[in-house]
Protein backbone atom coordinates (compact mmCIF):
# COMPACT_ATOMS: atom_id res chain seq x y z
CA UNK A 1 0.00 0.00 0.00
CA UNK A 2 2.95 2.62 0.80
CA UNK A 3 3.16 3.15 -3.03
CA UNK A 4 0.13 4.43 -3.28
CA UNK A 5 -0.56 7.97 -4.91
CA UNK A 6 -3.11 8.61 -1.89
CA UNK A 7 -3.20 12.53 -3.38
CA UNK A 8 -3.24 11.86 -6.99
CA UNK A 9 -6.48 13.71 -7.80
CA UNK A 10 -4.96 16.89 -6.59
CA UNK A 11 -4.42 18.71 -10.14
CA UNK A 12 -5.71 15.78 -11.91
CA UNK A 13 -7.82 15.63 -15.35
CA UNK A 14 -10.43 13.34 -15.45
CA UNK A 15 -12.34 12.55 -18.39
CA UNK A 16 -16.21 12.12 -17.80
CA UNK A 17 -18.07 9.61 -19.81
CA UNK A 18 -21.79 9.62 -20.64
CA UNK A 19 -21.95 5.54 -20.99
CA UNK A 20 -25.58 5.81 -22.95
CA UNK A 21 -23.63 8.08 -25.55
CA UNK A 22 -19.91 7.23 -25.93
CA UNK A 23 -19.96 3.92 -27.75
CA UNK A 24 -22.36 1.08 -29.08
CA UNK A 25 -21.19 -2.27 -29.20
CA UNK A 26 -23.82 -3.96 -29.99
CA UNK A 27 -25.74 -1.97 -32.56
CA UNK A 28 -28.97 -1.23 -30.22
CA UNK A 29 -28.03 2.29 -30.67
CA UNK A 30 -27.30 2.87 -26.91
CA UNK A 31 -23.76 3.11 -25.42
CA UNK A 32 -22.66 0.37 -23.38
CA UNK A 33 -20.02 -1.07 -21.06
CA UNK A 34 -18.22 -2.90 -23.70
CA UNK A 35 -18.33 0.29 -26.10
CA UNK A 36 -16.48 2.22 -23.12
CA UNK A 37 -13.84 -0.78 -22.94
CA UNK A 38 -13.24 -0.59 -26.84
CA UNK A 39 -12.50 2.98 -26.88
CA UNK A 40 -10.08 3.52 -24.03
CA UNK A 41 -7.41 3.56 -25.41
CA UNK A 42 -8.82 7.17 -26.74
CA UNK A 43 -9.16 8.49 -23.47
CA UNK A 44 -5.72 7.00 -22.28
CA UNK A 45 -4.16 8.46 -25.36
CA UNK A 46 -5.18 12.15 -24.01
CA UNK A 47 -2.77 11.61 -20.91
CA UNK A 48 -5.84 12.34 -18.62
CA UNK A 49 -5.74 10.70 -14.77
CA UNK A 50 -8.96 9.19 -14.73
CA UNK A 51 -12.22 8.60 -16.03
CA UNK A 52 -15.99 9.32 -14.36
CA UNK A 53 -18.44 6.99 -15.67
CA UNK A 54 -22.20 8.20 -15.16
CA UNK A 55 -24.48 5.91 -13.96
CA UNK A 56 -24.69 2.34 -15.58
CA UNK A 57 -27.15 0.56 -12.76
CA UNK A 58 -30.62 -0.85 -12.99
CA UNK A 59 -32.91 1.77 -13.48
CA UNK A 60 -36.16 2.20 -15.58
CA UNK A 61 -34.36 4.91 -17.39
CA UNK A 62 -36.96 7.91 -16.63
CA UNK A 63 -33.94 10.30 -15.55
CA UNK A 64 -31.63 7.61 -17.58
CA UNK A 65 -29.78 6.21 -14.80
CA UNK A 66 -30.07 8.63 -12.37
CA UNK A 67 -33.16 6.77 -11.46
CA UNK A 68 -31.50 3.75 -9.59
CA UNK A 69 -33.37 0.45 -9.04
CA UNK A 70 -31.07 -1.55 -8.09
CA UNK A 71 -27.53 -0.08 -6.86
CA UNK A 72 -25.66 -3.42 -7.04
CA UNK A 73 -26.54 -4.32 -10.26
CA UNK A 74 -25.62 -3.02 -14.37
CA UNK A 75 -28.17 -2.35 -16.07
CA UNK A 76 -28.47 -4.97 -19.05
CA UNK A 77 -28.80 -2.28 -21.43
CA UNK A 78 -25.25 -1.55 -20.68
CA UNK A 79 -23.99 -4.75 -20.20
CA UNK A 80 -23.47 -7.42 -17.54
CA UNK A 81 -21.15 -6.73 -14.15
CA UNK A 82 -18.32 -8.59 -15.93
CA UNK A 83 -18.37 -6.54 -18.88
CA UNK A 84 -17.72 -3.40 -16.04
CA UNK A 85 -14.83 -5.81 -13.89
CA UNK A 86 -13.46 -6.07 -17.41
CA UNK A 87 -13.58 -2.19 -18.10
CA UNK A 88 -11.76 -1.58 -14.67
CA UNK A 89 -9.42 -3.70 -15.15
CA UNK A 90 -8.25 -2.60 -18.75
CA UNK A 91 -8.66 0.64 -17.08
CA UNK A 92 -5.77 0.16 -14.62
CA UNK A 93 -3.67 -1.44 -16.92
CA UNK A 94 -3.63 1.65 -19.09
CA UNK A 95 -2.73 3.78 -16.29
CA UNK A 96 -6.64 5.07 -15.47
CA UNK A 97 -8.42 5.63 -12.61
CA UNK A 98 -12.30 4.77 -12.61
CA UNK A 99 -15.12 6.99 -10.82
CA UNK A 100 -18.51 6.28 -10.22
CA UNK A 101 -21.04 7.98 -9.81
CA UNK A 102 -23.12 7.59 -6.55
CA UNK A 103 -26.85 9.00 -6.71
CA UNK A 104 -27.35 9.27 -3.02
CA UNK A 105 -30.43 11.55 -2.50
CA UNK A 106 -33.03 9.58 -4.37
CA UNK A 107 -33.86 5.95 -5.80
CA UNK A 108 -35.97 4.83 -8.56
CA UNK A 109 -39.65 4.23 -7.23
CA UNK A 110 -38.54 0.80 -8.72
CA UNK A 111 -35.88 0.17 -6.27
CA UNK A 112 -36.80 -2.64 -3.54
CA UNK A 113 -36.48 -0.05 -0.57
CA UNK A 114 -38.92 2.04 -2.03
CA UNK A 115 -41.22 -0.73 -3.38
CA UNK A 116 -41.21 -2.05 0.89
CA UNK A 117 -41.72 1.30 2.02
CA UNK A 118 -44.46 1.91 0.62
CA UNK A 119 -46.45 -0.55 1.10
CA UNK A 120 -47.68 0.54 4.81
CA UNK A 121 -46.63 3.03 7.40
CA UNK A 122 -45.17 -0.07 9.61
CA UNK A 123 -43.13 -2.06 7.56
CA UNK A 124 -39.21 -2.01 8.46
CA UNK A 125 -38.85 0.78 5.85
CA UNK A 126 -41.42 3.09 6.16
CA UNK A 127 -39.57 6.06 6.95
CA UNK A 128 -36.70 5.01 4.38
CA UNK A 129 -38.17 7.56 2.19
CA UNK A 130 -39.50 11.43 3.15
CA UNK A 131 -43.38 10.86 3.85
CA UNK A 132 -45.79 12.89 5.05
CA UNK A 133 -49.15 13.94 5.71
CA UNK A 134 -51.50 16.08 3.79
CA UNK A 135 -52.68 19.42 4.81
CA UNK A 136 -56.48 19.31 6.08
CA UNK A 137 -57.47 20.59 2.56
CA UNK A 138 -55.68 17.48 1.56
CA UNK A 139 -52.89 19.57 -0.68
CA UNK A 140 -49.30 18.70 -0.16
CA UNK A 141 -47.27 18.67 3.07
CA UNK A 142 -45.11 21.67 2.04
CA UNK A 143 -44.78 24.83 -0.94
CA UNK A 144 -41.37 22.85 -1.64
CA UNK A 145 -41.20 22.35 -5.83
CA UNK A 146 -39.36 20.21 -7.61
CA UNK A 147 -36.60 20.89 -10.15
CA UNK A 148 -38.14 19.02 -12.88
CA UNK A 149 -41.69 21.19 -12.51
CA UNK A 150 -44.80 21.34 -10.47
CA UNK A 151 -44.99 20.23 -6.54
CA UNK A 152 -41.99 18.34 -4.98
CA UNK A 153 -44.43 15.77 -3.53
CA UNK A 154 -47.06 12.99 -5.10
CA UNK A 155 -49.85 11.08 -3.41
CA UNK A 156 -49.84 7.43 -2.55
CA UNK A 157 -53.16 5.77 -1.82
CA UNK A 158 -51.85 2.74 -0.22
CA UNK A 159 -50.28 4.55 2.60
CA UNK A 160 -52.74 7.64 2.42
CA UNK A 161 -49.35 10.14 2.43
CA UNK A 162 -47.73 11.90 -0.06
CA UNK A 163 -44.06 11.20 -0.86
CA UNK A 164 -41.07 13.87 -1.52
CA UNK A 165 -39.26 14.17 -4.64
CA UNK A 166 -37.21 17.16 -5.63
CA UNK A 167 -36.49 15.81 -9.37
CA UNK A 168 -39.32 13.64 -11.07
CA UNK A 169 -41.84 11.30 -9.21
CA UNK A 170 -40.22 8.48 -10.04
CA UNK A 171 -37.64 9.44 -7.89
CA UNK A 172 -37.99 9.37 -4.37
CA UNK A 173 -36.57 10.90 -1.25
CA UNK A 174 -34.32 9.21 0.44
CA UNK A 175 -34.63 9.95 4.66
CA UNK A 176 -30.88 10.00 4.94
CA UNK A 177 -31.25 11.51 8.59
CA UNK A 178 -32.20 7.87 9.42
CA UNK A 179 -29.03 6.08 10.65
CA UNK A 180 -29.75 2.63 8.90
CA UNK A 181 -30.45 4.38 5.41
CA UNK A 182 -26.93 5.72 5.93
CA UNK A 183 -25.66 2.42 6.45
CA UNK A 184 -26.78 0.94 3.67
CA UNK A 185 -25.41 3.40 1.32
CA UNK A 186 -22.45 3.08 2.87
CA UNK A 187 -22.82 -0.93 1.89
CA UNK A 188 -23.39 0.55 -2.04
CA UNK A 189 -20.01 2.58 -1.64
CA UNK A 190 -18.63 -0.51 -0.18
CA UNK A 191 -19.44 -2.96 -2.69
CA UNK A 192 -17.93 -0.71 -5.72
CA UNK A 193 -14.81 0.06 -3.79
CA UNK A 194 -14.43 -3.93 -2.91
CA UNK A 195 -14.54 -3.88 -6.83
CA UNK A 196 -11.91 -1.62 -7.37
CA UNK A 197 -13.27 1.72 -8.07
CA UNK A 198 -10.96 4.54 -7.68
CA UNK A 199 -13.58 6.96 -6.17
CA UNK A 200 -17.31 8.36 -6.49
CA UNK A 201 -18.81 11.45 -7.46
CA UNK A 202 -21.88 11.91 -5.74
CA UNK A 203 -24.55 13.41 -7.40
CA UNK A 204 -26.50 16.70 -6.24
CA UNK A 205 -25.59 15.92 -3.01
CA UNK A 206 -26.44 18.61 -1.39
CA UNK A 207 -30.25 17.81 -1.90
CA UNK A 208 -29.86 14.63 0.40
CA UNK A 209 -31.59 15.74 3.58
CA UNK A 210 -34.53 17.77 3.82
CA UNK A 211 -35.86 19.84 7.07
CA UNK A 212 -37.86 17.53 8.86
CA UNK A 213 -40.37 20.31 9.93
CA UNK A 214 -41.45 20.79 6.43
CA UNK A 215 -41.48 24.09 6.09
CA UNK A 216 -42.42 26.42 3.64
CA UNK A 217 -39.65 27.57 1.43
CA UNK A 218 -39.56 31.39 1.26
CA UNK A 219 -40.28 33.26 -1.93
CA UNK A 220 -36.94 34.01 -4.27
CA UNK A 221 -36.19 37.60 -4.52
CA UNK A 222 -37.98 39.66 -7.84
CA UNK A 223 -35.40 39.08 -10.71
CA UNK A 224 -33.47 36.22 -13.15
CA UNK A 225 -34.75 34.33 -15.56
CA UNK A 226 -37.94 32.20 -14.11
CA UNK A 227 -38.75 29.26 -16.93
CA UNK A 228 -39.65 26.74 -13.32
CA UNK A 229 -41.73 26.69 -10.54
CA UNK A 230 -38.25 25.90 -8.70
CA UNK A 231 -37.22 29.01 -9.56
CA UNK A 232 -39.60 31.09 -7.87
CA UNK A 233 -38.39 29.68 -4.24
CA UNK A 234 -35.02 30.02 -1.89
CA UNK A 235 -34.57 26.16 -1.43
CA UNK A 236 -34.06 26.54 2.68
CA UNK A 237 -35.63 23.69 3.62
CA UNK A 238 -36.21 20.69 1.18
CA UNK A 239 -32.33 20.81 1.08
CA UNK A 240 -28.91 21.68 2.06
CA UNK A 241 -29.26 20.71 5.67
CA UNK A 242 -26.67 20.43 8.62
CA UNK A 243 -26.81 16.99 9.02
CA UNK A 244 -25.15 16.23 5.59
CA UNK A 245 -22.00 16.97 7.24
CA UNK A 246 -22.04 13.83 9.86
CA UNK A 247 -23.08 12.33 6.69
CA UNK A 248 -20.23 13.44 4.52
CA UNK A 249 -17.86 12.19 7.09
CA UNK A 250 -18.94 8.74 7.55
CA UNK A 251 -18.47 8.49 3.83
CA UNK A 252 -15.19 9.96 3.79
CA UNK A 253 -14.14 7.80 6.81
CA UNK A 254 -15.25 4.73 4.69
CA UNK A 255 -13.44 5.66 1.58
CA UNK A 256 -10.28 6.40 3.62
CA UNK A 257 -10.04 2.52 4.75
CA UNK A 258 -9.37 1.67 0.48
CA UNK A 259 -5.84 4.15 0.12
CA UNK A 260 -5.73 6.38 -2.93
CA UNK A 261 -9.71 7.08 -3.09
CA UNK A 262 -11.51 9.85 -4.28
CA UNK A 263 -15.01 11.79 -3.50
CA UNK A 264 -15.95 14.68 -5.27
CA UNK A 265 -19.73 16.12 -4.85
CA UNK A 266 -21.80 18.11 -7.31
CA UNK A 267 -23.28 21.32 -5.82
CA UNK A 268 -25.54 22.73 -7.72
CA UNK A 269 -28.02 25.90 -6.33
CA UNK A 270 -27.41 29.80 -5.22
CA UNK A 271 -25.71 28.71 -2.45
CA UNK A 272 -23.07 26.00 -3.87
CA UNK A 273 -20.14 27.60 -3.09
CA UNK A 274 -20.95 28.15 1.02
CA UNK A 275 -21.92 24.36 0.61
CA UNK A 276 -18.32 23.11 -1.43
CA UNK A 277 -16.39 24.47 1.05
CA UNK A 278 -18.43 22.94 3.78
CA UNK A 279 -18.39 19.78 2.39
CA UNK A 280 -14.98 19.63 1.60
CA UNK A 281 -13.23 21.26 4.98
CA UNK A 282 -10.32 19.50 6.97
CA UNK A 283 -9.56 16.03 6.51
CA UNK A 284 -12.56 14.50 7.58
CA UNK A 285 -14.99 15.38 4.97
CA UNK A 286 -14.92 15.09 0.82
CA UNK A 287 -12.00 15.34 -1.22
CA UNK A 288 -13.68 17.97 -3.69
CA UNK A 289 -16.99 19.40 -4.74
CA UNK A 290 -17.75 21.02 -7.76
CA UNK A 291 -20.10 23.77 -8.85
CA UNK A 292 -22.17 25.16 -11.47
CA UNK A 293 -19.70 28.14 -11.51
CA UNK A 294 -19.06 27.95 -15.08
CA UNK A 295 -21.40 24.69 -16.04
CA UNK A 296 -24.36 27.14 -16.74
CA UNK A 297 -22.66 30.86 -17.13
CA UNK A 298 -23.60 32.57 -20.69
CA UNK A 299 -20.20 33.82 -21.00
CA UNK A 300 -16.60 33.36 -20.15
CA UNK A 301 -15.17 36.59 -18.48
CA UNK A 302 -12.28 37.60 -16.38
CA UNK A 303 -14.56 38.27 -13.73
CA UNK A 304 -16.34 34.77 -13.47
CA UNK A 305 -12.63 33.24 -13.09
CA UNK A 306 -11.30 35.79 -10.44
CA UNK A 307 -14.47 35.06 -8.41
CA UNK A 308 -14.54 31.28 -8.85
CA UNK A 309 -10.81 31.37 -8.01
CA UNK A 310 -10.94 33.91 -5.42
CA UNK A 311 -13.07 31.68 -3.56
CA UNK A 312 -10.39 28.90 -3.53
CA UNK A 313 -7.32 30.49 -2.23
CA UNK A 314 -5.43 27.82 -0.37
CA UNK A 315 -6.40 28.85 3.18
CA UNK A 316 -5.46 26.42 5.87
CA UNK A 317 -7.85 23.55 6.29
CA UNK A 318 -9.80 24.08 3.17
CA UNK A 319 -10.60 21.84 0.52
CA UNK A 320 -9.40 21.94 -3.05
CA UNK A 321 -11.64 22.34 -5.93
CA UNK A 322 -12.33 20.89 -8.92
CA UNK A 323 -13.83 22.66 -12.22
CA UNK A 324 -15.72 21.48 -15.41
CA UNK A 325 -16.81 23.76 -17.83
CA UNK A 326 -19.49 20.91 -20.01
CA UNK A 327 -21.02 17.78 -18.92
CA UNK A 328 -24.23 15.57 -19.54
CA UNK A 329 -26.25 18.09 -17.90
CA UNK A 330 -25.63 21.80 -19.32
CA UNK A 331 -25.39 23.03 -22.74
CA UNK A 332 -21.78 22.65 -23.95
CA UNK A 333 -19.31 25.50 -23.47
CA UNK A 334 -18.07 25.58 -26.98
CA UNK A 335 -21.77 26.76 -27.49
CA UNK A 336 -22.55 28.87 -24.70
CA UNK A 337 -19.46 30.83 -25.15
CA UNK A 338 -19.11 31.49 -28.63
CA UNK A 339 -21.26 34.50 -28.98
CA UNK A 340 -20.69 34.18 -32.95
CA UNK A 341 -17.13 33.55 -32.88
CA UNK A 342 -15.04 31.04 -33.97
CA UNK A 343 -15.98 27.58 -32.08
CA UNK A 344 -12.78 26.45 -32.65
CA UNK A 345 -10.95 29.58 -30.88
CA UNK A 346 -13.00 29.29 -28.03
CA UNK A 347 -12.73 25.34 -27.65
CA UNK A 348 -8.98 26.10 -27.72
CA UNK A 349 -8.87 28.80 -25.32
CA UNK A 350 -11.58 26.78 -22.82
CA UNK A 351 -9.15 23.89 -22.99
CA UNK A 352 -6.46 26.24 -21.80
CA UNK A 353 -7.76 28.24 -19.15
CA UNK A 354 -9.15 24.56 -17.89
CA UNK A 355 -5.78 23.44 -17.67
CA UNK A 356 -4.30 26.45 -16.15
CA UNK A 357 -6.80 26.89 -13.44
CA UNK A 358 -6.05 25.47 -9.88
CA UNK A 359 -7.70 22.41 -9.26
CA UNK A 360 -9.19 19.08 -10.34
CA UNK A 361 -10.06 19.53 -14.29
CA UNK A 362 -13.01 17.56 -15.44
CA UNK A 363 -13.14 17.20 -19.55
CA UNK A 364 -17.05 16.46 -20.74
CA UNK A 365 -16.60 13.52 -23.16
CA UNK A 366 -16.32 15.41 -27.20
CA UNK A 367 -14.55 18.42 -25.69
CA UNK A 368 -11.94 17.24 -26.53
CA UNK A 369 -12.47 17.46 -30.25
CA UNK A 370 -14.43 20.67 -29.86
CA UNK A 371 -18.24 19.55 -30.17
CA UNK A 372 -21.13 22.55 -30.52
CA UNK A 373 -24.11 21.73 -28.74
CA UNK A 374 -25.85 18.93 -30.47
CA UNK A 375 -29.49 20.17 -31.89
CA UNK A 376 -32.16 17.52 -31.69
CA UNK A 377 -35.36 18.47 -33.14
CA UNK A 378 -38.73 18.38 -30.43
CA UNK A 379 -40.16 15.50 -31.41
CA UNK A 380 -36.48 13.40 -30.54
CA UNK A 381 -35.90 14.90 -27.32
CA UNK A 382 -36.20 12.26 -24.43
CA UNK A 383 -34.97 14.87 -21.16
CA UNK A 384 -38.38 15.23 -19.04
CA UNK A 385 -36.96 18.77 -18.40
CA UNK A 386 -36.48 19.87 -21.32
CA UNK A 387 -40.16 18.92 -22.99
CA UNK A 388 -41.67 20.06 -20.17
CA UNK A 389 -40.38 23.79 -20.70
CA UNK A 390 -39.79 23.38 -24.11
CA UNK A 391 -38.38 25.84 -25.52
CA UNK A 392 -37.30 27.92 -22.81
CA UNK A 393 -34.78 25.31 -21.27
CA UNK A 394 -32.36 24.11 -23.50
CA UNK A 395 -32.27 20.93 -21.57
CA UNK A 396 -29.90 18.32 -21.61
CA UNK A 397 -30.21 16.11 -24.96
CA UNK A 398 -28.21 18.55 -26.65
CA UNK A 399 -24.87 18.00 -24.70
CA UNK A 400 -25.84 14.17 -24.71
CA UNK A 401 -25.90 13.30 -28.19
CA UNK A 402 -23.64 10.15 -29.56
CA UNK A 403 -19.72 10.60 -30.00
CA UNK A 404 -18.34 11.02 -33.44
CA UNK A 405 -15.60 8.10 -33.97
CA UNK A 406 -15.84 7.85 -37.35
CA UNK A 407 -16.43 10.68 -39.43
CA UNK A 408 -17.55 8.75 -43.47
CA UNK A 409 -19.74 5.97 -40.94
CA UNK A 410 -23.15 5.65 -40.45
CA UNK A 411 -23.89 7.68 -37.55
CA UNK A 412 -20.57 8.40 -37.31
CA UNK A 413 -19.25 5.17 -35.80
CA UNK A 414 -21.36 5.46 -33.11
CA UNK A 415 -23.57 2.34 -33.71
CA UNK A 416 -24.73 0.30 -36.61
CA UNK A 417 -28.30 1.88 -36.29
CA UNK A 418 -30.15 5.30 -35.42
CA UNK A 419 -28.71 6.10 -31.76
CA UNK A 420 -30.92 6.79 -28.87
CA UNK A 421 -30.77 10.43 -29.84
CA UNK A 422 -29.36 11.63 -33.35
CA UNK A 423 -26.05 12.43 -34.36
CA UNK A 424 -25.69 16.05 -35.22
CA UNK A 425 -24.95 17.00 -38.98
CA UNK A 426 -22.06 19.05 -37.66
CA UNK A 427 -20.14 16.22 -35.40
CA UNK A 428 -18.84 13.96 -37.94
CA UNK A 429 -16.51 16.45 -39.76
CA UNK A 430 -14.92 16.25 -35.76
CA UNK A 431 -14.92 13.12 -35.51
CA UNK A 432 -12.05 11.18 -33.28
CA UNK A 433 -10.67 9.53 -36.56
CA UNK A 434 -10.28 12.34 -38.83
CA UNK A 435 -8.40 14.11 -35.76
CA UNK A 436 -6.12 11.99 -34.67
CA UNK A 437 -4.17 11.99 -37.76
CA UNK A 438 -4.17 15.48 -37.96
CA UNK A 439 -1.36 17.64 -35.66
CA UNK A 440 -3.37 21.05 -36.33
CA UNK A 441 -6.75 19.63 -34.61
CA UNK A 442 -8.36 20.29 -31.63
CA UNK A 443 -7.38 16.86 -30.49
CA UNK A 444 -3.79 17.33 -30.97
CA UNK A 445 -4.20 20.86 -28.94
CA UNK A 446 -5.87 18.50 -26.01
CA UNK A 447 -3.06 16.15 -25.64
CA UNK A 448 -0.73 18.77 -25.73
CA UNK A 449 -2.65 20.86 -23.24
CA UNK A 450 -2.92 17.97 -20.76
CA UNK A 451 0.67 17.34 -21.15
CA UNK A 452 1.77 20.37 -20.41
CA UNK A 453 -0.25 20.42 -17.38
CA UNK A 454 0.98 16.71 -16.11
CA UNK A 455 4.64 18.07 -16.28
CA UNK A 456 4.25 21.31 -14.79
CA UNK A 457 3.98 20.95 -11.12
CA UNK A 458 2.52 24.59 -10.56
CA UNK A 459 -0.29 23.83 -13.03
CA UNK A 460 -1.28 21.13 -10.97
CA UNK A 461 -0.95 21.90 -7.43
CA UNK A 462 0.75 25.03 -7.21
CA UNK A 463 -1.12 28.57 -5.77
CA UNK A 464 -2.86 30.91 -8.40
CA UNK A 465 -2.84 34.64 -7.75
CA UNK A 466 -4.87 36.98 -10.41
CA UNK A 467 -3.31 39.74 -11.26
CA UNK A 468 -5.37 41.39 -13.61
CA UNK A 469 -9.20 40.73 -14.33
CA UNK A 470 -10.93 43.44 -16.31
CA UNK A 471 -13.60 43.34 -18.73
CA UNK A 472 -11.73 41.10 -21.13
CA UNK A 473 -8.47 40.67 -20.27
CA UNK A 474 -7.45 37.87 -17.56
CA UNK A 475 -4.03 37.01 -16.28
CA UNK A 476 -2.81 35.08 -13.70
CA UNK A 477 0.32 33.43 -11.72
CA UNK A 478 0.38 29.55 -10.54
CA UNK A 479 3.57 29.22 -8.37
CA UNK A 480 4.95 26.37 -6.36
CA UNK A 481 7.98 26.41 -4.68
CA UNK A 482 10.44 27.98 -7.48
CA UNK A 483 8.25 27.15 -10.45
CA UNK A 484 5.94 29.77 -11.90
CA UNK A 485 4.00 30.53 -15.00
CA UNK A 486 2.34 33.48 -16.07
CA UNK A 487 -1.03 32.61 -17.83
CA UNK A 488 -2.48 35.48 -19.98
CA UNK A 489 -6.04 35.05 -22.24
CA UNK A 490 -8.29 37.59 -24.30
CA UNK A 491 -11.65 36.61 -23.75
CA UNK A 492 -13.22 39.46 -25.31
CA UNK A 493 -13.98 40.30 -29.06
CA UNK A 494 -11.02 42.75 -29.79
CA UNK A 495 -7.35 42.73 -29.79
CA UNK A 496 -5.93 43.78 -26.40
CA UNK A 497 -2.11 45.60 -25.89
CA UNK A 498 -0.48 42.93 -23.69
CA UNK A 499 2.48 41.39 -23.91
CA UNK A 500 4.67 39.43 -22.08
CA UNK A 501 6.69 41.32 -18.98
CA UNK A 502 10.60 41.33 -19.55
CA UNK A 503 11.98 37.82 -18.30
CA UNK A 504 8.95 35.53 -19.09
CA UNK A 505 9.25 33.72 -22.50
CA UNK A 506 5.62 32.02 -24.03
CA UNK A 507 6.24 28.09 -23.68
CA UNK A 508 2.33 27.59 -24.95
CA UNK A 509 -0.24 29.34 -26.67
CA UNK A 510 -3.76 29.27 -28.29
CA UNK A 511 -5.19 32.00 -30.85
CA UNK A 512 -3.50 33.99 -33.41
CA UNK A 513 0.58 34.93 -32.74
CA UNK A 514 0.68 37.75 -35.84
CA UNK A 515 1.14 40.89 -34.69
CA UNK A 516 1.15 42.99 -31.62
CA UNK A 517 -0.98 42.86 -28.53
CA UNK A 518 -3.11 39.76 -27.52
CA UNK A 519 -5.89 38.65 -30.10
CA UNK A 520 -9.29 37.83 -29.17
CA UNK A 521 -9.34 34.44 -27.98
CA UNK A 522 -5.90 33.69 -27.69
CA UNK A 523 -3.91 32.47 -24.81
CA UNK A 524 -0.54 32.60 -23.90
CA UNK A 525 1.25 30.31 -20.98
CA UNK A 526 4.92 31.83 -20.18
CA UNK A 527 7.71 30.78 -17.87
CA UNK A 528 10.73 32.62 -17.02
CA UNK A 529 13.92 33.18 -19.40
Amino acid sequence: MSGIDQDWWRGAVIYQIYPRSFADSDGDGVGDLPGILARLDHVAGLGVDAVWLSPFYASPMRDFGYDVADYCAVDPVFGTMDDFDRLVARAHALGLKVITDLVFAHTSDRHAWFEESRRSRENPKADWYVWADAKPDGSPPSNWQSVFGGPAWTWDARRGQYWMHNFLPEQPQLNTHRPEVQDALLDVARFWLERGVDGFRLDAINFGMHDPALIDNPPAPPGGKRTRPFDFQLHLHNQSQPGLIGFMKRIRALTDAFPGRFTVAEIPGEGAEAEMQAFTEGADRLNSAYGFNYLYADALTPGLVRTAAGAWDGRAGQGWPSWTFSNHDAPRAVTRWAAGRDPRAVAEVAMLLLTCLRGTAIIYQGEELGLPQGEVPFERLVDPEAIANWPETLGRDGARTPMPWRGEAPFAGFSTVEPWLPVDPRHPALAVDGQTTDPGSMLATTRRLIATRRATACLRTGDMTVIQADDDLLVFERSLGGERRLCAFNLGFAVRDWSAPEGWAVVDSVGARDGDGLPPLGGRVLAPA
